[in-house]
């Protein structure tokens, strides 16, 4: 289980106080599949953020299988999130310098997997996503669409229960992310927990609830169509 309670978080800003998110509530239950939408500014990535262990709240908590995440020492919240949650990102965030194959291989590498492990493992997982052919190509020789592709293997390296996706078809065309949303709909019916952070309501469609953020508050929640 997933909630939130009472969570409120605000930044000093010229002398005043502005509020990203105002003692937002809610629950994700094991198996869900959210999708988080709102107009920019609303406070759907801080929401995200949060939820990722990565962005303290200034009051409330965050709590993650009965545990608080933000009550864990530093080591412990690294620990918990290697474990448990995987990341998308709009961004990709790839090193540029590594191959596809070791990009994969970071966080097997952080795990303390053996690295005869790492590669088989990391080969598998993009092979999985459509990418067997292109292990040795840098992020620099590889289509926006394949990049993505490998921030979603590198994702499911460590076979995280929750993956929280921020605007993961923000910078695709059309068929591209109807393959990635196709693949993080495969994910959800294999079991995984999905909390999505997307403007685009025909993604955001694909979910089985919908939370609707405006001026950092939960304005509206009601169900999608799963896997649409």
């Amino acid at each position: 289980m997933l909630r939130l309670e009472e969570v409120t978080k605000k930044y000093p800003h010229r002398q005043k106080e502005v509020y990203a998110l105002q003692r937002v509530t809610a629950a994700i239950t094991p198996g869900e599949y959210v999708a988080v939408v709102g107009p920019s500014g609303s406070g759907k990535s801080t929401l995200l953020l949060m939820l990722g262990g990565m962005l303290s709240p200034t009051e409330g908590r965050v709590i993650l299988d009965g545990h608080s995440l933000y009550e864990l020492d530093t080591r412990s919240l690294a620990a918990y999130r290697c474990k448990k949650l995987g990341f998308v990102f709009q961004t990709f965030n790839l090193v540029p310098y590594l191959t596809a194959l070791e990009n994969v291989q970071i966080p097997l590498y952080l795990s303390g997997l053996a690295e005869k492990a790492q590669e088989k493992k990391a080969t598998a997982l993009l092979e999985k996503v459509g990418l067997g052919d292109r292990l040795d190509h840098k992020p620099s020789e590889l289509s926006i669409g394949q990049q993505q592709r490998v921030a979603l293997a590198r994702m499911l390296a460590n076979d995280p229960p929750l993956i929280l996706a921020d605007e993961p078809t923000g910078n695709l065309d059309p068929e591209t992310s109807k393959g990635v949303l196709d693949f993080l709909g495969t994910l959800h019916r294999e079991g995984k927990t999905i909390v999505m952070v997307t403007h685009d309501m025909r993604a955001a469609a694909r979910a089985g609830r919908m939370i609707r953020l405006a001026a950092g508050s939960i304005d509206e929640c009601r169900a999608g169509k799963p896997d649409a």
